[in-house]
């Protein structure tokens, strides 16, 4: 089990070293975010401004606009919680000459209903929709440690502005140190033929597990983790809706404006398939102890076990 955070801070302090112009920001959240560990080696390149999330967002668009590479970062549900006005105007509007945007990367910790204890009010379900309505922010949900250190890296040497949510709790790694990351690329985890499972985050555990036990029935099932939530990878969502005839998708997010109607979406366009969306049915989530958030994560349908019961009930719907 690895944990996001410790990842996302160990990367920033080598890119601190390897680029002077990174600045890192937080909420009164760095301790629990661990870009502290950022400020202790670069502390006249690190911000803490309290419990001020837009401040938070402008200073950053402030420190961008004067050429600085700014990662800025707290709670998911803060932002863009509280600040999806500075996050517009102030960082993807403002777009300098043949550029998207300025140079802010958001990434945020504690997304989704394994958030637990916090309760209802702190489970971000809504950013993933938020985010990727704003033109020119590109939206990824890693689903481990890897892909937190290579998205970060990935996004300090792209220029423009991107949202990252990690999750709270520690994770298993379902990636290896060679996989590649590109924008607008998902990952084949598991090949199949019988259904599509499309995961991102902490689900593409699950859809692994769940495909895992659907071999044993005789069923083929392919995982794809597409952590580029914007751009969404088109192609390959194509293929898969040709090649397997059915889609499952599979979020800690709310079932409406997220990956899963980002793949609705997709598809709707090129190739129409039955699609299945898994994640929070319109509904908030409610407090949980740590050792209570797979019994939360059921309540909402997010479970190995759901997904494979969805597999087999939407290839009834193949056309």
């Amino acid at each position: 089990m690895t944990d996001m955070r410790s990842e996302y801070s160990k990367t920033l302090i080598q890119l601190g070293k390897e680029n002077p112009n990174i600045v890192v920001l937080g909420a009164d959240t760095t301790d629990s975010l661990k870009t502290s560990g950022f400020g202790k080696e670069f502390p006249e390149r690190f911000f803490n401004v309290g419990i001020a999330e837009a401040n938070l967002v402008t200073i950053s668009a402030g420190l961008a606009a004067s050429g600085k590479t700014s990662f800025a970062s707290t709670y998911a549900i803060f932002l863009p919680g509280r600040a999806v006005d500075q996050i517009r105007n102030n960082i993807a509007y403002p777009s300098p000459p043949g550029k998207k945007g300025l140079n802010v990367k958001l990434v945020t910790s504690h997304g989704g209903l394994s958030v637990g204890p916090d309760g209802g009010s702190h489970q971000q379900i809504e950013d993933i929709a938020i985010m990727r309505v704003i033109p020119n922010f590109r939206v990824f949900i890693p689903a481990d440690t890897i892909a937190v250190s290579k998205l970060t890296q990935l996004m300090a040497n792209e220029y423009g502005p991107f949202y990252m949510r990690m999750a709270r709790s520690a994770t298993p790694l379902v990636h290896s140190d060679s996989q590649e990351f590109q924008i607008g690329k998902g990952i084949t985890m598991r090949d199949g033929s019988d259904c599509t499972i499309v995961a991102c985050g902490i689900t593409v555990r699950m859809a692994l597990e769940a495909a895992e036990s659907l071999q044993q029935e005789g069923i083929s099932c392919r995982v794809l983790d597409m952590f580029s939530i914007k751009p969404i990878d088109n192609q390959l969502l194509e293929k898969a809706a040709r090649e397997t005839g059915c889609i499952v998708t599979t979020e800690e997010h709310n079932i409406f404006g997220g990956m899963g109607s980002a793949v609705a979406e997709s598809i709707s366009e090129s190739y129409p398939v039955p699609i299945k969306r898994i994640g929070a049915q319109d509904m908030f989530g409610e407090s949980a102890r740590d050792n209570e958030i797979p019994l939360l994560l059921e309540k909402h349908g997010i479970t190995s076990f759901n997904m494979a019961k969805q597999v087999k009930e939407i290839r009834s719907k193949k056309l």
